[in-house]
This record gives structure tokens, sequence and C-alpha cells, in this order.
């Protein structure tokens, strides 16, 4: 309830996004985020996410515009792939305080946090991550599979 009333100082359109994002996340099947009750507990937003499975690799691409890639934490624990980290506000440069009469917010701000279970095949030692241009790059490397090999009998 507090995160209605605190969406609604920034104006109707705020609270119409996050309604919107809510209902995609649901609908999408995105239960890396909709199931997972502390995301939404200690987030404020969620970065939006493409995922892709290569036979090698998973790699993972997060819009994350305004935040410094040095500031977002990666964390992977017990098979579980974290993303978090923040957006502040933006200041209103050279404006004297009190000069914005009106003012529109759609770009979310504050704390971000994706979480996602990774398969047993997955490297977890060799798992990267870089960013650039607004968007986090997650490398998720497969463990090379077992090749069946042909064991001789002794006799």
């Amino acid at each position: 309830m507090s995160n209605l009333i605190r969406e609604r100082t920034f104006g109707p359109w705020a609270m119409h996004r996050e309604l919107l994002n809510e209902f995609n996340r649901y609908v999408h099947g995105d239960s890396a985020v909709a199931n997972d009750a502390s995301s939404s507990a200690t987030a404020d937003w969620a970065p939006a996410v493409d995922i892709a499975e290569y036979a090698d690799r998973f790699v993972l691409h997060a819009d994350v515009p305004g935040v410094d890639p040095a500031s977002i934490d990666v964390t992977l624990e017990k098979g579980v792939l974290t993303l978090s980290g923040s957006r502040e506000k933006d200041a209103d440069a050279g404006n004297p305080a009190g000069a914005v009469e009106r003012r529109r917010i759609e770009r979310a701000h504050g704390r971000f946090f994706r979480r996602f279970s990774l398969p047993d095949t997955v490297d977890s030692e060799a798992v990267s991550a870089r960013g650039a241009n607004g968007v986090l790059e997650v490398v998720i490397p497969k463990r090379p599979t077992a090749q069946p090999r042909r064991i001789s009998v002794a006799h």
C-alpha cells in the first residue's frame, strides 16, 4: 500500500507504468520476478532482461540506462544469479529550487533487483559481466558435457 501512495506523489503516469509493468510480468510468466517476494520488498523497479541460450553458454542483457556499471552488484550463490543496484533521481542541474511547475516522470529510480535460477549445467566459476551503453551483459558458460568413453573389459 505504501508503494501506491509513494508512486502517486510522482503523478498518475508513474502509477500507470508500475501497474503495466506488474501486469506484463504476470502475463508473460516472469516467475523470477513475479513470484519472488524479496524482489518486490527490496526493489523500486526491475530492469527489462533478454536471455539467449547457445550450445555453450547463456547470455543475459539487462537494460540499466543511467546506472554506472561499476555500481551494479552481480552475484551467483547456490545456483541463483542476482543483479542489484540503484539509479538515482536526476537533479535539476542549473535550475533554481522550485522552478519546475509541472513534471512527468516515467523513468523509474531507486533500487533495482532481479534474480534468476540457473540450471546445474552452468560453469559458475567462469561467469563474466560487463556494462556498456546502458546495457549489462552477463555471460554464463555451460560446463562441457561429459562424453561417453569406451571402457575395455579385461580378461
